[in-house]
């Protein structure tokens, strides 16, 4: 028997429960991949509340990184014996082993740990789309990214400083600043006693960014308005603290014919091809030592109350992980 996390109701991390649970053999095009690490992260909780859709009961998580054990017909891409990781899959990565589809496998490079593939893939593909996808960034850009000392935050910002962009980052403490200049960060705005917008025009001459990353959502909708150059583009990637609201056209226009977007991962690495192209974008800079991948908090799967709670508190730093 396999040892898996599932819920049957929405709710507080509580509702989360260790169980032991079977695992079959893949059907076509599935495989049976026995987990070395798993990621968590910050949407697990969406689903977790029910702002993320999902039918109960459900299994967690959607990030991990292990050896493939077993494959079904048509599958041809991974084999028997493969090192793995994958994002974006069905909910059910908080487990010992799983069975789910082929598709959305990465070959892992032999240089990159599990651990590491854990931390990484979903926060390492979500750089690499906001950087290389979103918008036509070019060296001696400056851009404003919140929550800059997070798990996406010290991968988007070694990146970026890897293509010349200059990154402006909010945190909440001092010791997140430093965490977040350490890892690429130009200027750091500590949101808790400095106003943002006022700092961003003071760094900028006035001008604003012509891009904003936003993954907190709705208590900084506004303010990333603000901080915007005249047809500026805001990427709302994420609502850690609920959803944006309402967007107001005429706003948009009256604050310098602003663009919104917002983006979900699973867009841009539903081609096979483009996926593959911004994995070994990424698996080259990390297996260079370009880019640093932290593990900064990790639990064992059956501690995945505490890491939830942890997570929502606001505490964590960098990437966290859970270790088979």
């Amino acid at each position: 028997m396999a040892q898996a996390v599932r819920f049957y109701e929405h709710g507080a991390p509580e509702v989360m429960r260790w169980e032991s649970v079977e695992v079959g053999e893949p059907g076509p095009h599935g495989v049976r991949i026995r987990h070395e690490a798993v990621g968590l992260n910050f949407a697990d909780t969406y689903f977790r509340t029910g702002l993320y859709p999902a039918e109960l009961p459900a299994g967690m998580g959607v990030e991990g990184a292990g050896v493939v054990e077993a494959v079904g017909t048509g599958v041809t891409h991974v084999q028997v014996g493969d090192r793995v990781t994958y994002t974006g899959s069905p909910l059910g990565a908080y487990s010992t082993e799983r069975v789910m589809p082929a598709a959305p496998l990465i070959a892992l490079p032999s240089a990159i740990g599990f651990d590491t593939a854990a931390a990484m893939t979903m926060r390492g593909l979500t750089s690499a789309y906001l950087l290389r996808r979103i918008a036509p960034l070019k060296a001696g850009d400056t851009v404003l990214l919140h929550a800059a000392a997070g798990g996406v935050g010290l991968i988007f910002t070694q990146w970026a400083k890897l293509l010349g962009v200059n990154v402006i980052g909010t945190v909440s403490t001092d010791e997140k600043a430093a965490i977040a200049r350490a890892h690429g960060c130009e200027h750091v705005i500590v949101y808790t006693r400095e106003n943002v917008a006022e700092r961003v025009r003071e760094i900028t001459g006035g001008a604003g960014v012509p891009v904003v990353y936003d993954s907190i959502g709705q208590s900084t909708f506004e303010t990333s308005l603000d901080c915007l150059s005249r047809r500026g583009l805001l990427v709302c990637f994420g609502t850690a603290s609920g959803p944006i609201p309402p967007i107001n056209a005429m706003q948009l226009a009256v604050k310098g014919s602003l663009f919104v977007t917002r983006p979900a991962l699973a867009d841009y690495i539903a081609d096979p091809a483009e996926r593959a192209e911004l994995a070994d974008e990424l698996f080259g800079h990390v297996e260079a030592g370009r880019i640093r991948i932290e593990i900064n908090q990790s639990y064992g799967l059956e501690d995945a109350v505490q890491a939830h709670r942890d997570l929502e508190s606001g505490t964590s730093i960098g990437s966290s992980v859970f270790r088979l």
